[in-house]
């Protein structure tokens, strides 16, 4: 940031660009790690097949979710609320032990920048190619040079919202009516709406994302400890900072082993400097790292002038990864995570819902006993059809009335049940029973699920 020169208005600064240097390391290999295998998992999981149907898959119009063997209906929506609750729980976790690690390697903001980075330097040349472009201004190398890095980014943008609202809607009559101009509105506007986020956030915007917009760099000094794995430069060994060549010794010329090259900020995505010590804007990428490993190998120095470590390790303090909220958020994630296990193991691929006959309380039949109609809303879970029973209990003597073939539902439906229940009069000492009715699959009586309800 620097300070505009306008009269009168002090406090506008100017944004400049950031010009991420090139830098190789431990570190850079594991951050392309996990683009490829983020990037691998957004662009692959659409294409898996399963059982004849994708494998992942967001089903909207027909409110059904499948993962892999599992199918998921609106019923099942405190699976989401687990899930959700795990990644927050995990969030914190991974913040408590190894800081903003979450941003640096597997966030989409920074992977689609990264991304779009390497073909921006492809396009561009290095960083100070890259600095001495936009200074000669608007010029014919420059415009082309421009026109050929926003051509591959919207092919890189097209291709992933494509991958991504191939968890929608499956992905491959999905490029065919890509191909054929055949998309509906709906599919229309999101392709477009996520091809305009990519370039606008990754593309134009990059770190001021990650400074200004995102709420994880404002609160997650919250969960950080002085235990807390973070990216940190170690002034008692770097300070006072200066040259030196190889000849001159210690004695000779007492300075640091920061040599003042500068380049741990060249390489930042967000252009802080790490030596200012912890900061809201480090997204924990660890460039710095690597660039410094790299300048301290070039001098003869040891590495880790700026390293991964703790304010407690600076201090020379005892590290304590056992720690209570490192406790709970883990425990807390593993009573969930086997809650859900044990829930899914026992999950019956069948619901219903009973509802009474609103047009009459009950009334008597032709032999005397007395009749309470309801009806039966029969969600049908499973990838096959199947025939139910229905039962019910809870007063002597009680039947059950219903068409044949009335519950018979297809794959994935729901299917509307008329069912008349009767009771003999003497059998019947209160004016409201209470009675249950069981379903049960006619193949299987394992698949059965149970409702309460009033027999007036």
């Amino acid at each position: 940031m620097t300070t505009s020169s306008k009269p009168g208005n002090s406090y506008f600064s100017v944004h400049q660009k950031v010009h991420p240097r090139i830098v190789h390391g431990r570190f850079s290999r594991l951050r392309i790690a996990a683009l490829f295998l983020t990037l691998g998992l957004l662009y692959g999981l659409p294409w898996l097949q399963w059982g004849g149907r994708p494998a992942f898959l967001h089903d909207l119009p027909a409110r059904k979710f499948y993962f892999f063997g599992l199918v998921f209906w609106p019923q099942d929506l405190i699976y989401l609320t687990a899930v959700l609750v795990v990644a927050a729980l995990a969030l914190f976790l991974f913040t408590a032990l190894a800081g903003r690690v979450w941003c640096g390697y597997a966030c989409p903001q920074t992977v689609f920048t990264q991304v779009l980075v390497w073909i921006e330097r492809w396009v561009e040349g290095d960083r100070s190619s890259q600095i001495r472009l936009r200074k000669n201004g608007f010029s014919l190398p420059r415009n082309t040079k421009l026109a050929i890095k926003w051509s591959l980014w919207l092919v890189f943008a097209l291709f992933t919202a494509f991958s991504t609202l191939g968890s929608f809607t499956p992905i491959r009559p999905l490029g065919n009516r890509i191909l054929t101009g055949a998309l509906g509105p709906w599919e229309t506007f999101f392709l477009v709406f996520i091809v305009v986020a990519i370039l606008l956030f990754a593309g134009k915007m990059r770190e001021q994302v990650c400074i200004y917009m995102c709420p994880y760099a404002r609160f997650q000094s919250a969960m950080f400890d002085r235990n807390t794995l973070i990216v940190s430069y170690d002034p008692a060994r770097g300070e006072p900072r200066g040259a030196r060549s190889r000849g001159e010794t210690q004695a000779e010329k007492p300075l640091g082993d920061c040599v003042d090259c500068t380049l741990c900020v060249q390489a930042c995505p967000t252009g802080i400097d790490i030596r200012n010590g912890l900061q809201y804007q480090c997204i924990a990428c660890t460039a710095c790292i690597d660039a410094c490993d790299e300048v301290m190998d070039k001098v003869g120095s040891p590495r880790g002038l700026v390293r991964y470590t703790t304010l407690n390790a600076m201090e020379n303090l005892k590290t304590r990864i056992l720690r209570p909220r490192v406790v709970v958020y883990s425990i807390l994630m593993v009573g969930i995570i086997a809650a859900v296990a044990v829930s899914l193991a026992q999950r019956v691929p069948v619901a219903f819902d009973v509802l009474r006959d609103r047009n009459a309380p009950y009334r008597e039949a032709r032999d005397g006993r007395i009749e309470n109609v309801y009806r039966l809303k029969v969600l049908n879970m499973e990838e096959q059809p199947r025939t139910y029973l229905l039962r019910a209990s809870g007063l002597p003597g009680i039947t059950v009335d219903y068409e044949a073939g009335d519950l018979d539902v297809a794959a994935g439906q729901v299917r509307d049940v008329p069912v008349r229940l009767r009771v003999a009069a003497d059998d019947l000492h209160e004016h409201s029973n209470e009675i249950e009715l069981e379903l049960v699959a006619a193949d299987d009586a394992k698949i059965s699920v149970r409702e309460s309800a009033r027999f007036l």
